[in-house]
């Protein structure tokens, strides 16, 4: 059994990894730490896993002796002195936080107001968007995990994208989320009288995972991709779905960006390809590592509207954490992350 340890496991990424991670039949999760908890039992902090995990939270250095992989779900600026101790440990890393996404220094500064600690252990990690990088994660032991937005974004586009058929410039991702990707720690704009029953955009243009979306489709394009992010916060606790709008190129046919997107992820288990006609929606992802895709035809207009849904809390966080997991340690993918989701 895979040993797996969790700092910050009660955050609502971090208690996502202890939900999936019992299901796991090669993984077990062997210690976690909590600083706002340290000392209390996990299950006491979330009664749902009553007699399911009653571990006690201890500290991260326990985590790192103990585990195998050790899972990292903090708030960015806290992971790189950990990721370095596990490193010289041995043990795989992988960070659910934004300290290891970007890979230039300036951007990492200019976005979240820190610098790279070590940039000989920056230039170990890899950026760990299993459809679209698998290759680059096999035999690694540091990984950057995607955020929610950066990953249903790029899903959303990367197959016209790498087939040259739309247009880099003036590409628009309108993206929705649920509450739960604005953290565990109480604020007003999560209150619960001040979301319900409104629907709302917010840091417009300014976005923290902007510089990451541009580089994930930059790397596929080959050229300097800028993109228009607008993120709004919608009233439910769960859900992506980014609407992502870009120019078909002259000549190129709705048929051929569908042949593309089927190629592309033909094999891919956990993106679904919807048919003609449909609509990607939250409600048939939940609690799942799938990521629904539908492709729409402005023809009037000349675009590609491509839309994608994801659970931020398992595609967008800990199930492709989980995903990560298995392609280091040479298991299959879908290991523990068989999902149906609900129907209602």
């Amino acid at each position: 059994m895979i040993k797996a340890g969790i700092v910050g496991a009660t955050g609502y990424a971090g208690a996502e990894l202890v939900r999936l991670l019992y299901a796991h039949p090669e993984a077990e999760v062997r210690a976690v730490s909590s600083v706002s908890f340290e000392g209390q039992k996990l299950s006491d902090v979330y009664p749902a896993y009553s007699s399911l995990n009653d571990m006690v939270c201890e500290n991260q250095n326990t985590v790192v002796e103990t585990c195998d992989v050790v899972f990292a779900a903090l708030p960015h600026g806290l992971s790189q002195e950990l990721a370095a101790q596990c490193m010289v440990a041995g043990k795989a890393f992988i960070d659910l936080g934004a300290d290891f996404r970007l890979e230039s220094e300036d951007a990492y500064t200019e976005w979240y107001g820190g610098t790279f600690l070590d940039k000989e252990l920056h230039a170990q990690s890899v950026y760990g968007l299993p459809e679209l990088f698998r290759d680059t994660i096999k035999g690694k032991k540091l990984i950057a995990n995607p955020g929610c937005y950066t990953t249903c974004s790029p899903l959303a586009i990367a197959p016209a994208i790498i087939n040259g058929l739309v247009s880099t410039k003036g590409i628009i991702c309108d993206c929705k989320s649920g509450v739960t990707g604005a953290g565990r720690k109480p604020a007003q704009g999560s209150h619960f009288p001040e979301l319900n029953e409104g629907f709302h955009a917010y840091k417009v243009a300014s976005h923290r995972h902007t510089p990451e979306i541009e580089q994930t489709l930059s790397r596929l394009s080959g050229e300097r991709v800028t993109v228009t992010f607008v993120p709004h916060l919608l009233p439910v606790n769960r859900g992506i779905l980014a609407t992502v709008y870009a120019d078909i190129k002259d000549g190129v046919t709705f048929e051929k960006i569908r042949e593309a997107y089927e190629v592309c992820y033909g094999d891919e288990f956990f993106v679904r390809l919807l048919g003609d006609g449909k609509c990607a929606d939250i409600h048939n992802v939940r609690y799942s590592n799938f990521c629904d895709i539908s492709l729409h035809f402005d023809k009037r207009a000349g675009k590609l509207i491509a839309c994608a849904a994801i659970d931020n809390m398992v595609k967008g966080a800990a199930g492709q954490a989980i995903q990560n997991m298995n392609i280091i340690f040479g298991l299959d993918e879908k290991t523990g992350l068989v999902i149906v989701p609900p129907a209602f």
